[in-house]
């Protein structure tokens, strides 16, 4: 990290939040150089142990796979991820000493920096599309492009919350419960229109807290679920995954046609007249509000989550 020979450093840790499979600790210190120098640091530690993700099981190494590769060269000074300074895998656990990243993240992000996150992501997404690097084609591990249909499908099977919002005890409104129906309804004639989207590397846990913001630049920590996915899938969860409820449907205005511009700044993507931005939010989250609601630890957390499903109501009837 520091490019110097170091002979001797302290260190102090700190926990940091982390995802729900990972311990996440800042170590800070001071170094001592063969130079005699004394120098601060500031890296991220992460260790993950094997853990089982339905439908994807190498998610648990994947960082360590996607750093141990070639993977960094596939992004820009402005949209990129941090950087790994030294990574180690065993039989069931990984260990990364990444770059801390500092910037504006979680619900401090404005509508400004949503849109110009959305334009970034279009021009990563546009321009690997595109181009096609040979990087990509080397990358064993990554999540399949039906990952996101099959997570749908296992939550639709799960009669708790399948029945839920067919019940009369259902707690959510009727016309919210109609919504998701709908969507059942007509999952096979969505899904024909989604599969006829552009297939782009998609982070695929694109949400708040793992987008770090600063001088117009993107970070994005948490590469785990990353892999092949339809155009639209993490705007999707820019828009819908734990937002500022209160601005929900404005990033819905700004984001997506900031998002198809950075696309296009590579592709033509005029003949696009269909992006499926609220079906994705409703296929990937729809059933996941349904749980949090319906086991809600608190009456704030089950009225948040009802807010969140009633902006995707407005969303739907822009």
């Amino acid at each position: 990290m520091l490019d110097k020979t170091i002979i001797r450093a302290d260190y102090q840790l700190k926990e940091l939040q982390g995802g729900t499979v990972g311990n996440v600790k800042l170590v800070t210190g001071m170094v001592e150089t063969s130079d005699g120098e004394s120098l601060p640091y500031k890296v991220v530690w992460k260790t993950q142990e094997k853990f089982e993700r339905y439908g994807d099981p190498d998610a648990w190494r994947r960082e360590y796979d996607l750093y141990a590769s070639d993977f960094k060269k596939v992004f820009s000074d402005s949209f990129r991820s941090p950087e790994c300074y030294h990574a180690e895998v065993n039989e069931d656990e990984i260990q990364l000493w990444v770059e801390y990243i500092d910037g504006v993240s979680g619900l401090s992000l404005t509508l400004e920096m949503y849109e110009h996150i959305a334009l970034e992501l279009g021009r990563f997404q546009g321009k690997l599309y595109t181009e096609r690097p040979n990087v990509l084609k080397s990358l064993s591990n990554l999540s399949k492009v039906e990952y996101m249909k099959n997570y749908y499908l296992r939550y639709r099977s799960w009669d708790v919350v399948y029945d839920y919002i067919r019940s009369g005890d259902c707690e959510i409104p009727k016309h919210l419960c109609k919504m998701l129906i709908d969507i059942d309804n007509h999952a096979d004639e969505i899904f024909s229109r989604i599969e006829k989207l552009p297939i782009v590397l998609c982070h695929r846990d694109f949400w708040v807290a793992n987008i770090f913001y600063s001088d117009s630049k993107v970070a994005l920590i948490d590469w785990d679920t990353a892999g092949w996915g339809y155009m639209g899938e993490d705007i999707a969860s820019l828009i819908a995954d734990e937002p500022n409820i209160c601005h929900m449907v404005e990033y819905y205005q700004k984001c997506i046609p900031a998002y198809y511009r950075g696309f296009s700044e590579n592709t033509d993507v005029s003949h696009i007249s269909d992006p499926c931005i609220y079906e994705l939010i409703l296929v990937m989250f729809g059933y996941r509000f349904v749980e949090w609601i319906k086991f809600a630890e608190s009456p704030e957390d089950k009225l948040k989550h009802l807010n969140t499903l009633q902006k995707i109501y407005e969303i739907k009837n822009m």
